[in-house]
């Protein structure tokens, strides 16, 4: 069960539950609105018995369940007696701001359909209190915009810094052309290349021996130092910035064996720097054109 990881999203109407639920969606979490809390732990179980397929669930529970709401202390109970690990996220604003909120969205508090928004808001406070005293992070919206709210839940609930940006490398020859999603191009089309060794030819930058070719060469050595060291540089603006996926191109001649070897490297320097990478030799099996254009 603790390898399901289960939010329970609540907090005062108008307090931006919606918007948080949104930057659940855009965690991965599996979202569910206005879940009557009788129900949590039979929608918990089902999601660990999902085969690892639904392991991060958020749930927004509030008063919209009416008489179903009060039964939310019984199920978090269970959730606890079962061995689930769950965090309550309370969300809240000050009364003006949430008064004006609801008179902009022209929407009735759901206590008091009939009545005022602030005598719903008062009753609602009164509902909520013991669920407040539970919550693992409390967030004050009054004075949040949309997007520090996703924020601040990216940085509570969301994977490290370096978990959010996916690096691809993708390997490649000139020939066949540039791939038209990259955001990095290195050439390294000046370092020696295999293809005119023959018992290399007809290897790719995967070989043991066309790898330890290419990288027996000082200049490749002193490429690779500086392309790390650039790459150590770069990647946290990008992650600073707000960037999800970085797409690096490495280039040769034909793109099977010196992009490979240097892919498959700088593949392995930035994995062993705990980031997300993932290395895609795009022409790794081309054999090249009837021209004589040397391959590489």
């Amino acid at each position: 069960m603790k390898e399901t990881r289960v939010v329970i999203i609540t907090g005062l109407s108008g307090a931006g539950k919606s918007e948080a639920m949104k930057a659940f969606e855009d965690l991965g979490f599996f979202c569910v609105d206005n879940l009557p809390p009788v129900l949590i732990p039979k929608f918990a179980e089902l999601c660990a018995q999902s085969g690892g397929r639904i392991n991060k669930i958020a749930l927004v529970v509030d008063v919209r369940g009416r008489d179903f709401f009060k039964s939310v202390t019984s199920s978090l109970e269970f959730l606890e007696e079962a061995g689930f690990v769950y965090e309550i996220l309370y969300l809240e604003a000050r009364d003006d701001v949430l008064v004006r909120r609801f008179k902009e969205s022209r929407r009735r508090h759901p206590l008091t359909p009939e009545g005022g928004i602030l005598e719903g808001i008062k009753e609602e406070r009164v509902m909520l209190y013991e669920l407040k005293g539970k919550a693992t992070m409390i967030l004050d919206t009054t004075d949040l915009s949309v997007r520090q709210l996703r924020e601040r839940i990216a940085e509570r609930f969301g994977p490290s810094r370096k978990e959010k940006l996916l690096i691809t490398l993708v390997s490649f020859g000139f020939r066949h052309g540039i791939p038209l999603d990259v955001d990095l191009v290195f050439d390294v089309r000046f370092l020696p290349n295999p293809n005119y060794i023959d018992y290399l030819r007809e290897l790719d930058g995967n070989s043991p021996e066309v790898a330890k070719y290419v990288l027996k060469w000082p200049v490749t050595n002193r490429f690779l130092a500086k392309a790390r060291d650039f790459l150590l540089f770069l990647i946290p603006q990008y992650i600073k910035e707000g960037k999800s996926h970085l797409i690096i191109g490495i280039g040769c001649t034909g793109g099977r064996h010196r992009s490979v070897t240097v892919a498959n490297q700088l593949g392995d320097f930035l994995r062993d720097k705990g980031y997300q990478v993932a290395v895609n030799h795009r022409d790794s099996g081309s054999r090249g054109s009837s021209n004589n254009a040397p391959l590489g």
